[in-house]
């Protein structure tokens, strides 16, 4: 499997699990409780996983940079496919949400659709640097494990 099919299969897992959590959340009606926002990490880091896993067992790749490639690649794409649903969602399903985050001890402030799609994306893509290196933790020593037939 190609590297950015790797990728874009994972980014599009995580942008589900954020997705269906919201919305899961909002049936249960918990869509304005911020700390749930921090089970969102959670979902990264899922994506993150599955990414480098099916990197190693499909590809028989043990490159620590290539595999954090594809793992930073996985949840920086999930962070953009979620924020522009966020973008959607305010924009066309629910323009209130938008003054509940700003109400939101989150977020703190009178951001525009704009600003809070820019605090999203910067949040996002610290929250994937941190899981990429999380995850790459537990997969360093990986090396030693993958079997290679010739």
């Amino acid at each position: 499997m190609s590297k950015t099919k790797i990728i874009f299969k994972h980014a599009m897992l995580i942008t589900l699990l954020i997705g269906g959590f919201f919305f899961l959340s909002k049936l249960l009606g918990q869509e304005n409780n911020p700390y749930l926002r921090f089970l969102n990490i959670v979902f990264v880091i899922v994506g993150i996983r599955q990414a480098v896993k099916t990197s190693i067992e499909n590809n028989n790749e043990t490159n620590y940079a290539t595999n954090y490639g594809i793992a930073f690649g996985t949840s920086a794409l999930g962070v953009i496919f979620s924020t522009i649903g966020v973008l959607i969602y305010v924009s066309l399903i629910n323009p209130n949400f938008l003054n509940e985050l700003n109400n939101s001890f989150l977020i703190g402030g009178n951001l525009s659709i704009y600003e809070l799609v820019f605090t999203l994306i910067i949040e996002g893509l610290a929250s994937s640097i941190v899981g990429s290196l999380m995850v790459m933790q537990f997969f360093k020593n990986h090396q030693s494990k993958v079997q290679v037939t010739a």
